[in-house]
């Protein structure tokens, strides 16, 4: 069965929605795990408490760890074969487990990541499609007529080019993720680092057309929160950098050259420079350029 765990800070009303959207799954055979990131008070707990589910367990950090070492206490905690990093406020689909349960017996040797279809929603829980992620879709995600093996180098171009994939909606074989880490310093592009980690030591991600998961795109999110002041891509700036040198040192040019155009991430930075400028964000307005059109 896929071991789901949240990693938790943020709204308590959209965590209990992704809560209740993994117990409304089609397919039972599944465990939820919630690591509280020491919310400031008791209500969280008060309400796993009344939810009384033997199939989820919550539990609450002593301290703050913040993102990244509160994914590595998630990872610890596993025990299954494969595992979830479920968003604290995404939504799983009826037929999320069942996909990917599906997709897992039957997936080829040395697949190590489930990538199944996914749609966006906003604060609403109302289904949308920013530019953001029409980008993804049209220009960087692959072409599927049905589900898709990619590896070494090729998924690792993919990715560098473009991460197009959805990090929350990812079903992990949990002995490949524990064989990498993740980045310290780098909480906005630990998935990405991760996922080239892994196609670096040869494990192959098997892409589904089937959409099961919602993820949700808002304004509070961490990652929107960086992009306007230009902090988001200082460190992708350096983390494209450490790619470079990864790919070009196991032989994968392609790969290395894809990490230092980084096209997606150049495009993204492009298209918030007339937001920057129009609000006088000279500091930002800076960063952004020199990530758009820098060398």
């Amino acid at each position: 069965m896929p071991e789901i765990f949240i990693p938790f800070w943020g709204e308590p009303a959209l965590l209990f929605e992704a809560v209740e959207s993994v117990r409304a799954q089609t397919d039972p055979d599944w465990r939820l795990t919630v690591v509280d990131d020491c919310y400031p008070d008791d209500s969280v707990g008060a309400w796993f408490e009344a939810l009384a589910d033997e199939r989820v367990t919550y539990l609450r950090n002593e301290t703050n760890l913040g993102i990244t070492d509160n994914y590595r206490r998630c990872l610890e905690l596993a025990s299954d074969e494969w595992l979830v990093f479920l968003g604290c406020d995404d939504v799983l689909r009826p037929a999320y487990v069942a996909t990917v349960r599906a997709a897992i017996a039957s997936a080829p040797a040395g697949v190590d990541i489930v990538q199944p279809g996914v749609e966006v929603i906003d604060e609403t829980s109302t289904r949308v499609d920013p530019l953001v992620d029409r980008v993804k879709r049209r220009l960087f995600a692959p072409r599927l007529t049905g589900p898709r093996v990619l590896a070494g180098e090729e998924l690792a171009v993919s990715l560098l080019r473009g991460n197009w994939t959805y990090w929350p909606s990812l079903a992990f074989r949990t002995e490949a993720v524990r064989r990498h880490d993740f980045l310290d310093g780098m909480p906005l592009v630990q998935d990405l680092a991760l996922m080239v980690d892994m196609a670096l030591g040869g494990s192959r991600m098997l892409v589904l057309p089937d959409v099961v998961f919602a993820y949700r795109r808002h304004s509070a999110s961490a990652s929107s929160a960086t992009v306007d002041d230009g902090g988001r891509f200082e460190g992708e700036r350096a983390y494209f950098r450490i790619a470079a040198e990864r790919c070009a040192a196991h032989g994968w040019a392609r790969a290395a050259r894809a990490a230092r155009v980084h096209a997606a991430s150049r495009l993204y930075a492009a298209s918030r420079l007339p937001q920057a400028v129009t609000g006088r964000s000279w500091g930002a307005t800076r960063t952004l350029g020199r990530h758009a059109f820098g060398r």
